[in-house]
Order: C-alpha cells, then sequence, then structure tokens
C-alpha cells in the first residue's frame, strides 16, 4: 500500500467534506447570521461534538484500533472478530446511558457551558431545547467512528473518510429548504444533526458486512482484549477530555463577550479545520494503524522513518497553510460567510479571531502525527500528562489575553497551547529515541522557508486591500480568491520544485 495515494484518497474525501461544510456554514450564515440563534445553536452542536471526540474520534480510537490491529496482525480471524464484538457491546451500552443521562440534564449541561445565557431566559431555554435534539448525534456518530476504526484498520481508509459528507448535506437539505417548517427555524439544524448522524452510521454498514466484521453487539466482561481496551481508555478519555475542556473554557469565556463571540470563533474554527482534517486527521487516520504494525513487530527502524516521514509532510504542507490563513484571512471570510444576515463588523471579528487561530495551525497538526506515535506504542498516559500541563497553561494565556483581545485573545491562546503541546510531544519522543531524525532536516526546512516567504510575497501583492473585499460581489470575490489562491499554490510549490523536490521523494509503502 503506498501511503501516499492512500493520504491523497483520504484527503480528498475530506476536501469533499470541507467544500460542503463551507456551503453549509455559507447557508448558516446567510439565513441565520451571527446571533441569538446561532450562538444557542452552536453551544448546543459543540457538546455533542465535544463528546463525539470523547467518546469516539478520540479515547475509543486511541485505545481500540492499536490492539484491533494487533489482533489482526498476531491473532487469528475468530479472535480479531469476538474483540470486535464485545467492545462494540459495552460502547452501544455506556453510549446509550450517556445519550439518556445527556437528555434529561439538559438545563444543568447548559448552566455550566455556557453560564452567561443564564441572563438571558430566553436565549437558555432556546438553547436547551435545542441539545436534547441534538445530544443523541453521540450514540449514532460513536458507533460510526467504531466502525471507522474498523475500516481503517482493514486499510479501507475511504470509507470512513467521506461518511462526514453525509453530515453536511443533512445540514444543507434542512438549513435551506426545511427550515420553515420549523419554529423557530434555527431548529432545523439541531434536527439536520440529529438526522446527520442516522445517515452517516447506515451508510458504513453495507461495508463492514463485505468485511464480515459487522459488531454483533455481544457482552462479556471478562474478555482479556475487551478489558485491555477499557484499561486504555481510562486514561485516554482523561487526556481527550482536557483538549476538549479547553474548547468548552473557550465557549464559557466567550458567553461573557459581546453576543456573536461564540459565532465568530465558531466561523474562524470552521476554516482552520479544513487544513486540519486535510492533512493532520487524515495523516493521523493512515499512520495509526502502520505505527501499530510495526509495533506489533517490534521494528522500531521502520516506526522511526514512517513517524519521520510523517514530520515532514505535515511541516511541508502546514507551514503555507497557516500563512495563507493569516494572509487570506478577510478574503476567506468575506467570500465563505458574508452574505445575507453575515454583517462586515462580522467579518472582522472573525478574521482577527481566524488570524489568530492560524498562529497554532502547525502545532495543532503537528500534534495529530506526534501522538499516534504514542497511541500506537499503547502509551497513552505520556500525552494525557502533556495535555493538563497544556491545558494549565493555555487557560493563564485565556485570561492573559482576553481582556486586550477579547475573543481573538482565546483563539491566541488555544493557538499558541496547541504548538506547546507538540514541542513536549515531540521532545520526548526524540529522548526517548522513539523518533531519530533522518538525515538532511536543516536543508528541509531552509528550502521551505525559501518558498514560504516567496509565496506570502506574492499572496500579499495580489490580495490587496481588505476594504476590497467587503465592498466587492460575490462572483467577484469568488473568482478574484481562487486566483489569489492559485498564484500562491503556483509560486510555493513551483519554488519547491525549483529548489529540488520530487513527489516521488515522498512516496512511501507499507503492507496493505
Amino acid at each position: 500500500m503506498n501511503l501516499l495515494k492512500a493520504l491523497a484518497t483520504v484527503s480528498s474525501m475530506t476536501l469533499l467534506s470541507r467544500i460542503l461544510g463551507f456551503v453549509r456554514d455559507t447557508a448558516i450564515a446567510r439565513v441565520f447570521g451571527a446571533g441569538l440563534a446561532t450562538d444557542a445553536f452552536f453551544v448546543a452542536f459543540k457538546i455533542p461534538n465535544f463528546l463525539r471526540r470523547l467518546f469516539a474520534e478520540g479515547a475509543f480510537s486511541q485505545a481500540f484500533v492499536p490492539i484491533l490491529s494487533e489482533y489482526k496482525n498476531r491473532r487469528g480471524d475468530d479472535e480479531m472478530h469476538d474483540l470486535i464484538h464485545y467492545v462494540s457491546g459495552v460502547l452501544a451500552l455506556a453510549l446509550f446511558v450517556v445519550t439518556l443521562a445527556g437528555v434529561l440534564a439538559a438545563p444543568y449541561i447548559i448552566y455550566v457551558s455556557a453560564p452567561g445565557f443564564v441572563k438571558s431566559p430566553d436565549k437558555f431555554n432556546l438553547t436547551v431545547d435545542l441539545l436534547r435534539i441534538t445530544f443523541p448525534y453521540i450514540l449514532f456518530i460513536s458507533l460510526t467512528a467504531l466502525a471507522g476504526g474498523i475500516l481503517n484498520t482493514f486499510s479501507r481508509f475511504a470509507v470512513p473518510a467521506f461518511t462526514p459528507v453525509l453530515l453536511n448535506v443533512s445540514f444543507i437539505v434542512f438549513t435551506l429548504w426545511l427550515g420553515p417548517y420549523f419554529d423557530p427555524p434555527v431548529k432545523a439544524l439541531a434536527w439536520a444533526v440529529f438526522a446527520g448522524g442516522v445517515i452517516q452510521l447506515a451508510f458504513q454498514v453495507p461495508f463492514l458486512m463485505r468485511l464480515r466484521a459487522l459488531p454483533r453487539f455481544r457482552f462479556n466482561f471478562r474478555h482479556e482484549g475487551m478489558r485491555r481496551v477499557l484499561r486504555q481508555m481510562v486514561p485516554a478519555l482523561f487526556g481527550v477530555s482536557v483538549a476538549q475542556i479547553s474548547l468548552l473554557l473557550n465557549v464559557i469565556f466567550a458567553s461573557f463577550l459581546l453576543t456573536g463571540s461564540v459565532s465568530w470563533l465558531y466561523y474562524a474554527d470552521r476554516l482552520m479545520e479544513f487544513p486540519a482534517g486535510m492533512l493532520g486527521a487524515a495523516l493521523g487516520t493512515i499512520l495509526l494503524p502502520s505505527l501499530s504494525r510495526h509495533y506489533a513487530n517490534k521494528s522500531s527502524e521502520e516506526y522511526s522513518a514512517l513517524l519521520d516521514w510523517g514530520l515532514r509532510l505535515t511541516v511541508m504542507l502546514t507551514l503555507p497553510a497557516a500563512v495563507g490563513l493569516a494572509l487570506l484571512a478577510m478574503p476567506l471570510v468575506t467570500t465563505l460567510f458574508m452574505h445575507g444576515a453575515f454583517t462586515a463588523a462580522d467579518a472582522n471579528a472573525t478574521r482577527a479571531a481566524l488570524m489568530a487561530y492560524s498562529v497554532g495551525l502547525l502545532g495543532l497538526l503537528l500534534v495529530k502525527v506526534l501522538a499516534p506515535a504514542f497511541y500506537a506504542r499503547q502509551d497513552i498516559r505520556t500525552p494525557v500528562k502533556i495535555a493538563v500541563v497544556t491545558l494549565v497553561l493555555t487557560q493563564i494565556m485565556n485570561l492573559t489575553f482576553i481582556g486586550p483581545f477579547k475573543h481573538a485573545g482565546l483563539a491566541l491562546a488555544t493557538g499558541l497551547g496547541s504548538c506547546l503541546n507538540a514541542a513536549m510531544l515531540y521532545y520526548l519522543l526524540h529522548k526517548r529515541a522513539i523518533h531519530v531524525p533522518r538525515p538532511g532536516w536543516f536543508a528541509f526546512l531552509f528550502k521551505l522557508l525559501i518558498a514560504v516567504v516567496l509565496m506570502a510575497a506574492a499572496i500579499l501583492f495580489a490580495a490587496g486591500e481588505s476594504h476590497v473585499w467587503i465592498a466587492a460581489g460575490v462572483m467577484q470575490r469568488v473568482v478574484r480568491l481562487t486566483a489569489v489562491v492559485a498564484v500562491g499554490m503556483t509560486v510555493y510549490f513551483g519554488a519547491l520544485w525549483l529548489l529540488g523536490f520530487r513527489l516521488r521523494d515522498f512516496a512511501r509503502y507499507e503492507p496493505g
């Protein structure tokens, strides 16, 4: 299996999802703008999203995939299928209990997660109603993540990568066509989340059936593999919760700021998620099974070489993305979101948050590559300890920056926290000789910096002043932004080619 080709496949599916995600957010911004209703929905959606990352894509995947990979590579099919059945049974039961508790305790959850809403009864009650609709999403999407973990272990990366597209389709349909049938209309967004969760889970079932790996939800609390997954999940849950608690604390801080602050941070974060999903999540997805395989086979040199490959790709693709996001913040925000109820003031506020977030993009994506290097070795405690330190430092920075920079200060603290997290992870990997850098890193970074500087100069020249983007029409923005991005990419990759970079140099083959 060519990992570069697999990365391209996953990234292309993620690109489709992100494009539809921008269509969805453009539609939401056009129909609902940034105000009381969107603040309420984004809080109600963020909470099940928090639990999704906690139970599903975060702790569960980190604990389950390395052990499933071990069973697949070193034990028979019968033992592997038993592991799938018993783990899925325990996960489904836990999720059902959490979902039921969340629906019943919705007012208390909002009181804790967005206390600033309490002073506005209408806003508080609307958020509670929306949360009760969105909360079951955690059940559906976590089972979807279980299915995705199985498919990824079998190197069927495209199906889980395509699945998020279906949530965005659900959002678009409910926003543009079904909103008038709800009272208030913003409830359409909550039901879009519910429907999207069901559709995503149903989509993956046929592919599991073809692999004869469809979970049967059996219970055996003494099963050795299932108990190992649970033991690994305990520190993993804590570690992932630390990162997600940081995001929820941002919502708490933002709920005390101007109305619209939560929404401005959301829209900026959506733009950050584009490169994060395109590269960081994609690399993490394909690296974890391969790293787990090398660890199971005790191939330390191959383990280090694969990690080095992932780090080089991450730096090469993320550094220009971070600079591009900062320089093109206003063109991106105005082109994608400044329609209908989304005003120029909203655009300027979202731009400030995006520029602050971009500071930490490289750190954020490096974490998605470095952390799996620990998870694959079934070492979850080390990233957890680092995450705790990062959380404390991030909250200190939140308190420091929120005064002078308002909502943008929260974004800046988050970005800097990601950089600190990545630095600490890499330090320990290097100290323990898990990653031994391959020769040529200095020359590699020097050439990258030359290409990034040339790209930045080209973007600044082509983009022009911010006021031009605010005054321009929709099609003018789209055409001009497309041209500016094309110029930047051409200059960057052209410079890399002239400096000796070739695509074949980054090809890497792993057993399928």
